[in-house]
């Protein structure tokens, strides 16, 4: 894997950059970034099938974001090494994984389980395992991820003064036992950032990471229950502190408003959970992404039963409604279906409602990338987050009035 600073906005625009990441062995173009990675359960998202995989757009979709600690009941490393790792055995040999020990679909990390010996995880069968960095490393070999972050203590934003210092140095130590364990002594592994809510500490362990010798660096410790007006100052001191020709990678920021603030920071890829639970509640993204083509913000929106971001098709209203869930969309689902069958199938409890969703929502977010993206290389990013924000406070604003 290589990667490539292509375009920073500067100016009014903040620290927001375009990047490429040149994935070896890949017969595609490079991937741009800013960059949505798609979570996966055991390396498949949650509802789309391999098969469906190949409707999104290339080559955005081919970022996917997996847990080492799905796999920590089973199937056994012995078992995923003989197959040969993560891409042989789901077929998505083109595809570029990034392994990262969060598992942000199922549950937070539980930082009060965690000791000097190493992490607590929650297993997906439900039992609760302490993992050292070498049992963590062997499971990584035998996945053979493109990237992967080292192991992690990470701490919620109100935990003492102490106990974030604690996670810091711990989070060091074992990323230094982890370069140590690595047969590929850390040519695809990135340095782990975490700090809590602390300035200072941010700025400690991102100078410290930055000294050793990896690729890139996933930002931990983020969606923890931070105040959100000091994350941009958060975000600023660690990415301030990294080596500005390195990918940064982040958890915990998949929200719309979230992603804008951290791609204004300087972060490169970014989880897609949120995705994930729009999926499940029965939610489909609708907001426009090419706000730039707009002379105002009054754009022309189902205001039904919606916030302008999104739509609630289990709602009575759609069950007569022929039309795509959003017009001109060139998803599948969108070519393909209404919202009135979306609606029936989601009623009767149908799994694939859930299919056609995620298809959508994926497909949605991953052009809101592509609009972003587009938008620095203008030198218009500021512009653009200012737009796609004061959308949403206008609408929530005639909401509260209206009721």
């Amino acid at each position: 894997m290589r990667f490539a600073v292509t375009r920073a906005c500067g100016g009014g625009g903040g620290r927001a950059r375009v990047g490429a990441l040149y994935i070896g062995g890949c017969t595609t173009a490079p991937i741009e970034t800013p960059s949505l990675l798609i979570s996966t359960r055991k390396g498949l998202p949650t509802f789309v099938s391999r098969d469906h995989l190949a409707t999104l757009p290339t080559p955005d979709s081919l970022l996917l974001h997996v847990s080492p600690l799905h796999f920590l009941d089973c199937p056994s490393s012995k078992t995923i090494s003989n197959i040969g790792g993560l891409h042989r055995m789901l077929g998505l040999h083109e595809h570029f994984f990034v392994a990262a020990p969060r598992d942000s679909l199922e549950s937070l990390p539980e930082s009060e389980g965690t000791n000097k010996l190493g992490a607590s995880f929650e297993t997906p069968c439900g039992r609760r395992l302490v993992i050292k960095p070498s049992a963590y490393v062997e499971k990584i070999a035998s996945l053979k991820p493109n990237l992967w972050a080292s192991m992690a203590d990470e701490v919620p934003a109100w935990v003492s003064e102490k106990r974030n210092k604690t996670s810091v140095d711990r989070t060091l130590r074992w990323l230094d036992e982890c370069l140590a364990l690595d047969p590929a002594s850390g040519k695809t592994m990135l340095g782990v950032v975490v700090g809590g809510s602390n300035i200072e500490e941010r700025k400690h362990c991102a100078i410290e990471v930055a000294t050793r010798n990896v690729p890139g660096f996933w930002i931990g410790g983020f969606g923890l229950g931070e105040n959100v007006e000091e994350r941009s100052a958060l975000l600023n001191a660690v990415t301030d502190n990294l080596p500005e020709e390195k990918v940064r990678f982040i958890s915990g920021l998949s929200l719309p408003e979230e992603v804008l603030q951290g791609v204004a920071s300087g972060i490169d890829l970014f989880d897609s959970t949120y995705i994930y639970h729009l999926t499940l509640g029965g939610f489909a993204l609708i907001f426009p992404f090419k706000i730039l083509d707009h002379n105002n913000l009054d754009f022309q929106l189902d205001d039904t039963v919606g916030d302008r971001t999104k739509i609630n098709l289990r709602a009575t209203i759609y069950r007569k409604d022929t039309t795509p869930i959003v017009a001109n969309c060139s998803c599948f689902t969108c070519q393909n279906h209404t919202r009135a069958y979306i609606n029936h199938l989601l009623n009767v409890h149908e799994m694939l409602a859930h299919i056609l969703l995620e298809i959508h929502n994926t497909h949605h977010y991953l052009g809101f990338f592509r609009a972003m993206r587009e938008a620095i290389k203008g030198g218009k990013f500021d512009l653009f987050r200012h737009r796609f924000i004061e959308s949403r406070r206008i609408h929530l604003t005639s909401a509260v009035l209206c009721s």
